[in-house]
């Protein structure tokens, strides 16, 4: 795929791991109109977000260092909080939710409710992304964190949701340092999940790690490798808006300019590059 927007800061400020990569062209594929994502932190993987893209952050304490974009909303509260006291419909201006990125809280009940709440606002062409999906090994893949790296039970998620929703499109990209799940084929009047809540949890607290751990996780977790030629036949087909083509002509010049300004070279006005 050829990137329409060459991101010239990532020279200046490196992703922190490989999945940002990954994201960053997922963004520029999808060319989504409204994008949501749970967990912000410090707000790198937000600024993926492209210009006119209508953006929402919700975190319970955001450390946002990087500067949002200005259609970009950041909700500093707890995601069961957010939804609980917001229509998420009518925030995006009752367009349909078209990117998600669920990377809250590591346990897998919580990671659901997000899905449940995510899914309400969604269309059948919404991509929902999932962090941490591939456990790298049992620690780093439990509810109790004791260790830097921790993805948590996260797993459990991709496992009930291609049991309990067999309509859904349901993968993981090997992606480091855990994967990344990739969710398609929603539908916004499914009550499955919502209905049998407590029943799911139950069910899948009790699927050991060792479950995965038998020479079959990719088999079950649906796992696929992570580059491009693997990932670009999971996602809708590239649209093509013209809010979205505007958007993206402004951004190319801002970089253009902003990497002139480092080498100290002067942007002839206007110029955009190839």
């Amino acid at each position: 795929m050829v990137q329409i927007v060459d991101r010239a800061y990532a020279h200046y400020v490196p992703p922190a791991f490989p999945y940002f990569e990954l994201l960053d062209r997922i963004h520029q594929h999808v060319l989504p109109r409204t994008y949501v994502e749970i967990g912000v932190s410090t707000g790198r993987s937000l600024t993926l977000a492209l210009p006119g893209t209508l953006c929402i952050g919700i975190d319970p304490a955001p450390k946002v260092v990087f500067r949002m974009g200005r259609r970009t909303r950041i909700f500093s509260q707890s995601s069961d909080d957010f939804f609980a006291d917001h229509d998420l419909g009518a925030l995006l201006g009752g367009i349909p939710l078209d990117l998600a990125f669920i990377d809250g809280m590591h346990h897998f009940e919580f990671a659901l409710r997000d899905f449940i709440n995510l899914e309400r606002a969604s269309a059948p062409s919404t991509t929902v992304l999932i962090h941490d999906c591939l456990p790298v090994d049992e620690t780093t893949s439990a509810r109790e964190r004791t260790t830097d790296i921790w993805s948590g039970d996260i797993w459990r998620l991709i496992l009930l949701l291609r049991q309990w929703r067999p309509d859904l499109e349901v993968a993981v990209v090997d992606s480091a340092p855990a994967g990344l799940g990739l969710v398609r084929g929603l539908d916004p009047a499914s009550t499955i999940l919502t209905d049998h809540y407590d029943e799911i949890v139950e069910q899948f607290l009790a699927v050991p790690y060792g479950a995965l751990d038998d020479g079959s996780m990719r088999e079950q977790l649906n796992c696929v490798p992570g580059d491009w030629k693997h990932v670009s036949p999971l996602l809708p087909d590239r649209p093509l808006r013209q809010s979205s083509v505007g958007a993206l002509t402004a951004l190319r010049m801002m970089e253009a300019a902003a990497f002139s300004r480092r080498r100290g070279v002067s942007s002839p006005s206007g110029s955009v590059p190839a």
